[in-house]
């Protein structure tokens, strides 16, 4: 299941992220993912898509519904329900937070031993 720890669960993270900006079949979000250059073409296959947005559906996180294509098969359409929503909007909100924290970071990093030679 997916928690609003961002550290584990990317992909579902990004395929909530997706599927809350537009409902989407499973092709379209693995062409999504690869054109965005979220992930690398050959490192998600298709099984494994499926079963992750079987598994997210399982958990109340999206629906889905058949729509049918005139020239082609059918294809399942994913969309967030309000639960997926509400665990991407905190997990995004704890992702910012941790955001700030590697910045200052990176700030003092760079303040501190970046500008120094030696």
């Amino acid at each position: 299941m997916i928690r609003t720890n961002p550290e584990r669960g990317w992909t579902q993270f990004l395929f909530l992220r997706l599927i809350h900006e537009k409902p989407m079949h499973g092709y379209q979000i693995m062409e999504e993912l690869n054109k965005r250059g979220y992930l690398q073409k050959d490192r998600l296959e298709a099984g494994s898509v499926y079963t992750i947005l079987r598994r997210m559906e399982h958990h109340g996180l999206m629906t889905s519904e058949w729509e049918e294509v005139a020239d082609g098969p059918d294809r399942r359409v994913y969309t967030v329900t309000p639960e997926g929503a509400q665990i991407l909007k905190e997990g995004l909100e704890i992702m910012l937070k941790r955001k700030a924290l590697l910045d200052d970071l990176a700030s003092y990093y760079r303040q501190r031993f970046q500008s120094t030679t030696g």
